[in-house]
């Protein structure tokens, strides 16, 4: 499903797949006029990532789905993966998802009740993206997927089916560090999950906020 980049934002002039915005917000410049003029928003469950939180789109039927803080990591050491483990002291083993079978265990554990795939099979050969499981016992209990952009490393959809959420971000950050030395890791997470991340070295430098019908 092809975009558009804008000086200001992104844009789909289509509704997204499911969990994807339909604009994406590149600048503060961008106003609320210019974005409800490029997207599907009279139909159900359209979405805004308002990347600068300084959109007002209730007027058009908006509300916020949540408030969030964008995060950043400078570049630093990687932990020892053979030192990671769960708060039961469970030793979790992380490795990258190289396979379509491994892709689609590692969704069924992220997205648990989601019928349909979200990540394509082509994103395993994706220059730059990696998608992270940890196992315990062979068993996929968290995970992450991280984006390099060549200026920074994107760190999202971090989560815990089967461990706690501290032991998902020390791992998700020693992978990264890993894979990525040189570059520093962006995140963002609402307010009241940020002790994790923030437990890793990450610092709050800006709000943002996600809109939806």
């Amino acid at each position: 499903m092809p975009g558009t980049f804008g000086e200001s934002f992104w844009s789909s002039a289509r509704r997204t797949p499911v969990l994807y915005p339909d604009a994406v917000t590149l600048a503060p410049e961008a106003s609320s006029e210019e974005i409800l003029a490029a997207i599907d928003h009279d139909s159900a469950e359209a979405s805004v990532k308002d990347s600068f939180a300084d959109l007002d789109l209730r007027g058009a039927g908006f509300r916020v789905l949540f408030d969030a803080q964008w995060i950043m990591r400078p570049p630093g050491p990687a932990t020892s993966a053979d030192r990671l483990r769960a708060v039961t002291g469970d030793p979790i083993s992380w490795a990258v998802i190289t396979t379509e079978i491994k892709l689609q265990d590692w969704e069924s554990n992220h997205f648990s009740g989601l019928d349909e795939s979200l990540f394509p099979a082509a994103l395993l050969t994706e220059p730059g993206v990696a998608l992270l499981a940890g196992r315990i016992e062979g068993d996929i209990v968290c995970g992450a997927v991280l984006n390099d952009s060549g200026q920074a490393v994107g760190v999202s959809n971090v989560f815990a089916s089967g461990c706690d959420l501290p032991a998902a971000w020390e791992g998700a950050v020693t992978m990264a560090t890993a894979l990525f030395p040189a570059h520093p890791l962006v995140a963002y997470d609402r307010p009241d999950d940020l002790d994790s991340p923030l437990s890793q070295n990450f610092t709050p430098i800006g709000p943002l906020r996600i809109w939806t019908t």
